[in-house]
């Protein structure tokens, strides 16, 4: 079933030692990784000051890593799957950007509910 789920892109809660282990180089002093979770090779990771989108290619081992500060994130959105559109949308808008970030989560619901969950407690404080 995790196979199916990657697949569809569901995002799944990362092992956290795992991701301290390669956020490490990442961090500030100060500075600690909150949770994370992965839709197929891309990775949520939410800091506890910052939000870090990871963005691994299919192929080769190039990684895009984005840092949003969450003061910096002046809204966001989740629009749930509907019964004949199969995935999820989560949206996040950064100040001085007129187009937001998008990111596809398969049917579950739970999942994309998760990470919204938890960029409301740190964009809302």
């Amino acid at each position: 079933m995790g196979l199916f789920n990657a697949i569809l892109g569901n995002a799944s809660e990362a092992n956290k030692n795992d991701v301290e282990k390669e956020f490490l180089p990442l961090l500030i002093e100060g500075e600690s990784i909150e949770g994370a979770f992965k839709v197929i090779r891309d990775m949520f990771v939410f800091t506890n000051k910052r939000l870090i989108l990871a963005e691994k290619q299919l192929v080769g081992t190039k990684v895009d890593y984005l840092s949003i500060p969450y003061s910096s994130i002046k809204k966001f959105s989740k629009e749930s799957a509907g019964i004949m559109d199969l995935d999820a949308e989560l949206k996040i808008w950064l100040s001085h950007e007129d187009e937001p970030i998008k990111k596809q989560f398969g049917k579950g619901g739970d999942n994309i509910n998760q990470v919204y969950r938890i960029l409301s407690i740190y964009v809302l404080k």
